[in-house]
């Protein structure tokens, strides 16, 4: 199997409308590194707080956060039906002298939860910063083709102006107050 397959969210609708950048974010790849990454920084901070974890058992951990062993954790989900529990064993078996203090005292909404709001800010800031272009590139627009006669007022839209200076005309009144 291909692992460029685990580098896009696979759906129709972000196969047909998002970034490669937005796609990436809420990737199976990004997903599981991620999880990765949140289990290197649990079990550096229990070794800070005296848990008996080594700097070899953590640099091994820290070797095989990119390289995810997805067959392995899709054979273990098959059988475990657990994709927490898959991903820890197939993290496991890359690290085996790690696997002993993998995932230590933590649920699995510690990576699930936690992964979602980093893809979320991940993807917001995406958001945020493209928003931020198209305000730019809008701005840029509007002052290249202002009209210095009419503020506030491009050219073609004169016609838009007239309806100013055309006369009113008179409402008639409606019917009176009801009683």
């Amino acid at each position: 199997m291909s692992a460029a397959r685990y580098d896009q969210y696979v759906n129709p609708l972000v196969e047909r409308y998002a970034s490669q950048e937005m796609s990436w974010i809420f990737s199976p790849q990004n997903k599981f590194q991620t999880w990765r990454r949140l289990w290197v920084a649990l079990a550096e901070a229990e070794a800070e707080v005296g848990l008996p974890i080594s700097e070899a058992q953590l640099e091994e951990l820290r070797t095989h956060v990119t390289d995810i062993n997805f067959e392995v954790a899709e054979r273990y989900e098959r059988q475990l039906r657990h994709d927490v529990m898959a991903h820890i064993y197939a993290y496991g078996e890359q690290c085996p002298s790690a696997r002993s203090i993998l995932h230590l005292g933590a649920t699995s909404a510690f990576v699930g939860d936690n992964t979602e709001l980093i893809q979320m800010r991940d993807a917001l800031c995406l958001v945020r910063r493209r928003l931020v272009n198209v305000m730019e590139a809008l701005a840029q627009f509007a002052t290249q083709y202002r009209d210095p006669g009419h503020p506030g007022l491009h050219p073609l839209a004169t016609g838009a102006a007239d309806h100013r200076r055309a006369p009113r005309r008179a409402v008639a009144p409606g019917p009176g107050p009801r009683s």
